[in-house]
């Protein structure tokens, strides 16, 4: 089994837990109500799809394939009890850099309590202590204001502009990098944010 996998985390109303083949009816009815609200910022794929789209329990299946093999961490994102999201850690590195990616999406019916920065201080957290990575990086859109609201309320660092980064949408995209090493937060990520007052509420 992969280090730090399966996982529940947990800071008070907010939990980040593996999706389940029984989340299909919650996360589906999510992704269509906020079709409109995350469609600009999804990544896509530059080559030609091949095949039928993947029923929603062949997804969870290669989600899990990929966490077993150390490749990924698939959170579903829970507010109250409540299905709300999906955060992944994706990109993971071993050797010499140690590194992972976050990515996530949250219905815009809870956007703005909190649940977004307190979810991917929980993963960060993680990533530095049992998965035992030692960098974790944002990649968000210029122009995606709540995102950029997100890292600037976890103070990680802004390592400047990748031009062309992503395929979003059928184009390539710049993204602009925010990145935090372990040791910035000997602490962890969560309790900064406990000290400022910014955990979901």
């Amino acid at each position: 089994m992969a280090r730090g996998w399966p996982a529940v985390l947990r800071e008070a109303d907010v939990v980040l837990r593996p999706l389940r083949r029984s989340d299909a009816r919650a996360w589906l009815t999510l992704r269509v109500r906020n079709a409109a609200w995350l469609e600009r910022w999804e990544a896509t794929s530059p080559e030609p799809a091949e095949g039928p789209p993947p029923t929603f329990g062949q997804f969870v299946r290669t989600l899990n394939q990929q966490a077993r093999a150390g490749a990924t961490l698939p959170f579903g994102l829970e507010y109250r009890g409540e299905l709300v999201g999906q955060l992944t850690v994706a990109t993971i590195v071993r050797g010499s850099l140690c590194s992972a990616s976050i990515g996530y999406w949250v219905s815009e019916h809870v956007a703005g309590r909190g649940i977004t920065p307190t979810a991917v201080a929980l993963a960060v957290d993680h990533c530095f202590g049992p998965v035992g990575l030692h960098r974790v990086e944002v990649n968000i859109r210029p122009e995606n204001g709540a995102s950029l609201r997100v890292v600037e309320k976890l103070g990680l660092r802004d390592e400047g502009l990748r031009e062309n980064y992503l395929h979003i949408q059928g184009a390539w995209c710049d993204h602009r990098t925010f990145a935090v090493t372990a040791e910035e937060v000997p602490g962890g990520l969560v309790e900064r944010l406990r000290r400022a007052g910014l955990t979901a509420r």
